[in-house]
């Protein structure tokens, strides 16, 4: 019906009522004929729409598009655990032998970007299984007890396909599932809670021996979230940590992605994986796909080593911007850039990869530094040589303006996010604390104390190459980019020494 005509109708009804009424007509039987014909009609309108909904998830069930395990790169070690789970699905007369039983569920954990979903749709390839899928998000509705049939419709829809395909095995993939999965409260019954429920109760109902064989897995990036009666052994059995990659594994996801892009000979993915410390696979396959923007902007036939560098500054802070700043705050930027890069040359000789005064995202200028390794463990020295390249840059303001701008605020959260790090690492003075059972002005005083030392060493150690920013400062707003060497050379000419403090 259209909206004029609903809007007619619920004109009409009342005034048709009001009229039998005052011609002495009892209009409750009329009332609640009514009430039931439109409750029938309303049923029966949601019915079709859970119906088209239904339809529209198994049509996004389909088995994936080709997907082996070899096409996923930088995660050896997960791919290891999960075809060793996997495995149990397929030699299950073989674990039979051994009294082994069959893993039931599989949780893939990790941050966004990492593989997850791809090693999900990989596995149904492996184990020759049907493959259905379904987000976390799906089965949440405003009408109670939709999140709960659409479980059991998930593991009926598995059962069935498999049977359909003469396959012995189905996989059920749930993405996102921290958003049925989620702690339940005590109190009220929750819609959530229902749908968690029925999800248990399925997982229970998995019987190994069965065909054809049901194997659970999910992906989430925040496990803490989740229910301890989901994690338990018996239901999700394995739990598979899919982590952001090594420089191996970077290097081999960005082989992986520059098998259709014509790279140049000369190129140096390694160099590229060096340089993307702390990325995704996403994220990598991100810097691949810019590098051949910039390629196709600049009519080259070829992508070289100067458009990865330019896809990897817009991955990591945006595209370039148009604005002009006025030529006082490109001198205050470049002196402010000048002093972040300057901390890191003499702390960390050699860490310098790029120095800008080009705007990306909300940044006026930065310094982009080539980490020399992969390094998950820090000590309080190295924690502390970070904190004075974050200072740097508002040090340096210090020393020509007499005072600090707003484009220090991200190195301060920088800078704190590190004290608090030392604090929990047991690297202060405070020695291993509870957060809880320390005050508030013990933690200040503490922060307070670590922050004052550095920025004093940090203006000590600048002060000293005074002479540094003014023979630096009109190359850097002339040229505007200043490479890792260009920059050491200009350091070298200015003579710097380039030993750690």
């Amino acid at each position: 019906m259209s909206k004029l005509g609903k809007e007619v109708l619920a004109g009409f009804v009342p005034v048709l009522l009001i009229f039998l009424m005052f011609l002495g007509v009892n209009v409750i039987p009329i009332v609640l004929a009514g009430v039931i014909l439109f409750s029938l009609l309303y049923l029966t309108r949601m019915r079709g729409n859970l119906g088209v909904a239904s339809s529209e998830r198994k049509a996004r069930s389909r088995a994936p598009a080709y997907l082996t395990f070899d096409d996923i790169g930088g995660q050896d070690r997960a791919k290891r655990e999960l075809v060793e789970a996997l495995d149990f699905l397929i030699k299950h007369e073989e674990i039979s032998k051994f009294g082994i039983r069959p893993l039931k569920g599989i949780l893939l954990t990790g941050p966004p970007g990492t593989g997850k979903t791809l090693m999900a749709k990989a596995a149904a390839h492996y184990t020759n299984s049907a493959f259905v899928s379904a987000s976390g998000s799906e089965f949440v509705e405003m009408y109670v007890g939709v999140g709960a049939s659409r479980v059991r419709d998930l593991f009926k829809e598995a059962r069935s396909r498999a049977a359909k395909d003469g396959k012995d095995s189905a996989i059920i993939f749930i993405d996102e599932i921290d958003v049925i999965g989620g702690k339940r409260e005590g109190g009220q019954q929750r819609e959530y809670d229902q749908t968690l429920n029925q999800l248990l109760t399925e997982m229970d109902g998995i019987h190994t021996a069965d065909t054809p064989r049901i194997l659970m897995v999910a992906a989430t990036n925040r496990k803490e979230m989740l229910d301890s009666a989901l994690l338990r052994p018996g239901r999700f059995d394995r739990h598979i940590d899919v982590d952001l990659p090594d420089k191996k594994g970077r290097l081999h996801i960005l082989q992986l992605h520059a098998r259709n892009k014509p790279v140049a000979p000369e190129a140096n993915l390694e160099r590229v994986a060096g340089e993307t410390f702390g990325f995704s696979g996403a994220q990598l396959e991100s810097v691949m796909n810019e590098a051949a923007i910039y390629a196709m902007r600049d009519a080259r036939t070829e992508v070289d080593q100067q458009h990865f560098s330019l896809a990897i500054d817009k991955v990591m802070m945006g595209e370039k911007t148009d604005r002009e700043a006025t030529m006082e705050e490109r001198k205050r930027v470049a002196l402010h850039e000048l002093g972040h890069a300057i901390a890191a040359e003499r702390v960390k000789p050699g860490s310098v990869s790029m120095v800008s005064l080009s705007p990306r995202g909300q940044a006026l200028g930065y310094v982009r530094h080539n980490p020399q390794q992969d390094q998950y463990l820090y000590t309080r020295t190295e924690l502390e040589q970070q904190i004075m390249i974050a200072l740097g840059g508002a040090v340096a303001e210090e020393m020509f303006y007499g005072g600090r701008s707003t484009g220090s605020r991200n190195d301060f959260e920088q800078a704190l996010h590190l004290v608090r790090t030392m604090m929990d690492s047991g690297l202060t003075s405070l020695g291993i604390i509870d957060r809880q059972m320390v005050t508030q002005e013990e933690l200040m005083k503490e922060n307070s104390s670590i922050l004052d030392g550095l920025h004093g060493s940090t203006r000590t150690m600048l002060d000293q190459e005074r002479h540094v920013f003014e023979q630096s400062l009109d190359i850097l707003i002339r040229e505007e980019v200043l490479t890792g060497d260009q920059f050491r050379l200009l350091l070298a000419d200015a003579g710097v020494p380039m030993t750690s403090v």
